[in-house]
């Protein structure tokens, strides 16, 4: 008897469960999409997996569809020349672009994306880290922006900046994204679909 679902699973497929035998029992299990995570991995993993997967399905009289996550924009902290630094509460901490990648310490980090600094304004709520670590703008320069430590912790390099409630503009679609697409789509070809 067939069962007629309406909800989908979909399973993020990653180097722990990137085998055969991982992704026959999640077929077996009932996944519907597996999803490729183009943030990670290179074009050729990626198409392993998809003809793993593909391989599978048929295993099992199955059809099961392949969902290419693409990066999108990443706006990022530069590196600490340490790897990470301690912020405290009230601590002054400068997002600066001219400060050179791994030059970054406890007073502030590099940054490229240079749109940020027309995104943000004084008294602006800056979230670093998913929110874990939480800035206010204080000041706004051509090239930085001095803030305080509303929420301190342990900050690593390469981690995310965003704006609390949103409004960093961004383009939806990166050059890394198009180039994916055109691989991914030269990757189904040689697979047979078309």
């Amino acid at each position: 008897m067939r069962i007629n679902r309406r909800t989908k699973l979909v399973a993020t497929i990653g180097p722990a469960s990137r085998d055969d035998n991982t992704i026959g029992q999640l077929v077996k299990a009932g996944v519907d999409v597996f999803r490729l995570n183009f943030s990670h991995g290179s074009i050729e993993e990626h198409a392993q997996v998809a003809r793993i997967v593909r391989t599978q399905a048929a295993n099992h009289g199955r059809y099961v569809g392949i969902l290419a996550d693409l990066q999108g924009p990443k706006i990022r902290i530069s590196s600490f020349r340490d790897g990470a630094v301690e912020l405290r509460v009230g601590d002054s901490f400068r997002l600066d672009s001219m400060c050179a990648d791994e030059e970054g310490d406890c007073r502030g980090v590099g940054f490229s994306y240079l749109p940020l600094l027309d995104s943000l304004g004084c008294g602006d709520i800056v979230l670093l880290d998913d929110g874990r670590i939480r800035l206010r703008v204080e000041s706004v320069s051509e090239t930085a922006l001095d803030c305080s430590v509303l929420v301190g912790g342990r900050l690593g390099s390469k981690k995310g900046i965003n704006r609390l409630g949103g409004g960093i503009a961004a383009p939806a679609i990166t050059e890394k994204d198009l180039a994916d697409i055109r691989r991914c789509l030269f990757c189904l070809e040689k697979l047979g679909y078309r």
